[in-house]
Parts: structure tokens; C-alpha cells; sequence
């Protein structure tokens, strides 16, 4: 049965999910229906829903800081729409072979000295080989040594390879589903929408955290964010990460060229991520950088509370993380 949760001004409500709830987990299914409504709710209305929630579970001025590295660039074989590091586009991403531990290493302790929490390893492959994992395992009991929380992108795993990062010392695991299943077919063929639910169900089953989310601004329709959102929420459990990514468009990929999502479509995306996974972490992810300040700060406002900090790694001054340690102290905000 549905409810009816109170409006928050005037006349208007919202449903909450069918209160079908898990007996374990406390989860509740989501209808895409009923995400729809929450985006087609007055953006005000919407805000002040999703930060009540926020409120509930999160320090609401507190953001969690990840870097992001990548550990493999370029010649993926994969063709998925958005992505510089396909080897079919002509993008000028050359493919590149594995970073050393050491670099790796030094990455890291350079993240940690700029106050990330968290460092994340990505690799652009459809997935590793057993010598891959091998030199993997290696970089994650490096980092986690130097006293970071560790995750991984590393594409599609094959069985036993994700024990094999657990025992490591993998914390988080992330395996985005990228969009909406009826719009998925629109921005990759190679792999399956089940393809994903498959790894991700290998990695839950090790007892490691999950990291998902997926990439709006390709051209989808609001119906087909709510999709998303609701993909996302109905896993069981829902992911502890959520990353929110909006379109980087690369000349070369198929989706260079992309009508531009609206900013506040995006703002409104990330509030109803905060309503439907309520204890998770909701990061503010890939086109940041483009994005004023103002949107970053309703952004943050929606519910947002993690960021990829510092992407460019340097030994010395990075502007970009100076900027947003000049936006943190604007808006008051500080690092978890």
C-alpha cells in the first residue's frame, strides 16, 4: 500500500515506496513512478524534502574527499558512448600500460597529504585478467597501509576475483549501471545490463562495501534518471556509494555533441538520490569541474556529501584542490 508523506509547503505530496519492506536490510522497493514524481516535484519543495532526509542520517556541512587515479589508461575494448578510453574513438587517449606500485604509492600518499579519505583505482579494460588482479591486490594492501580507504573500478570481475580483492583489503568496489535498463542499449552494446547486476552481486556476496551510480546528461529523458534512481535504490541492499556523474563530453565519443542537461536537472537528480538511499554516501562526481559554484553549492544542498578531490595529483600546489578548499570555507563545509 502506498502512503502519502505530508507536503512539505502548500498542497503538495509525494509518495513514499511501496512499503514492502526487506526484513534484513529495512529497505523499501521504489517504484520509477514514484522517483518521477519526486523530480516533477516544485524544485524548493524537492530541495527541502531531500535535505530533511540528508539531516537525518548525515552532518549535513561534512563531505567525504576520494581521489580518483587511474591505474590503466586507454584501449578498452568496450564502446560505451561516453567514454575517452574506448579504443574504437579517436579521442587522443593512447593506450597505456599499468602504473607501477610505486607510483601508485606516491599517488596516494599525495592524496592523503591533501586530505582525501578515500583513494580509487580505476582500470580502463572490460575486465582484469588473473595477472592483473595479481599486481592489483598489490596496490590496494599498499594504500590501505598508508591508512586510506581503498576502492576499485576494474570492469567486470570474473568468479573468485572478488574474495581475491576483499582479502586485499578492498573496501569499495565500484561497478556503475550507468543508466537507466530501457536507455542502457542507446549508450553501450558489449555488455549487458545483467553483466553488471552480475558483478556487483559477486562483490556484495565477499561482504564488501558497494560503490554505484550512473551518468546523466546523455540525452535521457527525466523518465529514464528516474529509472536510474530507481535501479540503484532497489538493490538489496542499496549501495553505501553512490556516485552522480554528469556527462564529460570528449570529442571522438558518440555522445560528443549531446544536447546539455540543464544544471538544476542535474541538482534535482542528486536530491532524489538523497530521498530514495537515505544512509548513503551520494558523491558529486565526473563534471564537476564544469559546474559554478552555485550549482556545486545546491548540489551539497541536495544532499551531495562526497567529491572527487584533487584528480590532478601533483607533488606540489594543485589549483583544483585549492578552489574547492576555497569553496569549502564559503559555504562552511569541512572534510569527513
Amino acid at each position: 500500500m502506498n502512503q502519502l508523506i505530508p507536503a512539505v509547503t502548500g498542497n503538495v505530496t509525494a509518495r513514499q515506496p511501496d512499503s514492502m519492506s526487506n526484513a534484513v536490510t529495512g529497505s523499501v522497493h521504489w517504484g520509477v513512478a514514484q522517483i518521477k514524481v519526486l523530480l516533477d516535484l516544485p524544485f524548493s519543495d524537492l530541495i527541502h524534502r531531500a535535505q530533511l532526509v540528508h539531516r537525518q542520517h548525515h552532518d549535513a556541512n561534512a563531505v567525504q574527499l576520494s581521489t580518483l587515479i587511474s591505474v590503466k589508461t586507454g584501449g578498452c575494448s568496450e564502446d560505451c558512448g561516453y567514454c575517452p578510453q574506448a579504443a574504437r574513438y579517436h579521442t587522443g587517449v593512447e593506450d597505456q600500460d599499468m602504473l607501477s606500485l610505486g607510483q601508485v604509492v606516491v599517488a596516494a600518499r599525495a592524496a592523503k597529504a591533501q586530505g582525501a579519505s578515500r583513494f580509487c583505482m580505476g582500470a580502463a579494460w572490460r575486465g582484469p585478467k588473473q595477472r592483473d588482479i595479481d599486481k592489483i591486490v598489490e596496490m590496494i594492501s599498499s594504500v590501505k597501509a598508508l591508512g586510506l580507504e581503498t576502492c576499485a573500478t576494474l570492469g567486470m570481475l570474473k568468479p573468485g576475483q572478488a574474495e581475491q580483492l576483499r582479502q586485499a583489503g578492498l573496501d569499495y568496489y565500484n561497478h556503475n549501471l550507468d543508466t537507466a535498463p530501457e536507455f542502457y542499449g542507446e549508450i553501450i552494446t558489449t555488455r549487458d545490463y545483467q553483466d553488471r547486476l552480475d558483478t556487483l552481486e559477486q562483490v556484495r556476496a565477499t561482504g564488501m562495501h558497494v560503490c554505484c551510480g550512473g551518468i546523466v546528461g546523455m540525452g535521457e529523458s527525466r523518465h529514464a534518471r528516474a529509472g536510474l534512481i530507481a535501479q540503484l535504490a532497489n538493490l538489496d541492499p542499496y549501495p553505501e556509494s553512490v556516485p552522480i556523474n554528469h556527462l564529460v563530453q570528449v570529442a571522438g565519443t558518440p555522445l560528443h555533441g549531446t544536447e546539455a542537461l540543464d544544471p538544476l536537472e542535474f541538482v534535482r537528480t542528486i536530491a532524489a538520490a538523497r530521498i530514495a538511499m537515505p544512509k548513503a554516501m551520494v558523491r558529486l562526481s565526473a563534471g564537476r569541474q564544469e559546474m559554478s559554484e552555485a550549482i556545486q553549492a545546491l548540489c551539497f544542498l541536495a544532499g551531495a556529501d562526497s567529491i572527487f578531490y584533487g584528480d590532478k595529483l601533483l607533488t606540489t600546489g594543485n589549483p583544483e584542490v585549492q578552489r574547492d578548499d576555497a569553496l569549502f570555507k564559503k559555504l562552511g563545509l569541512h572534510s569527513l
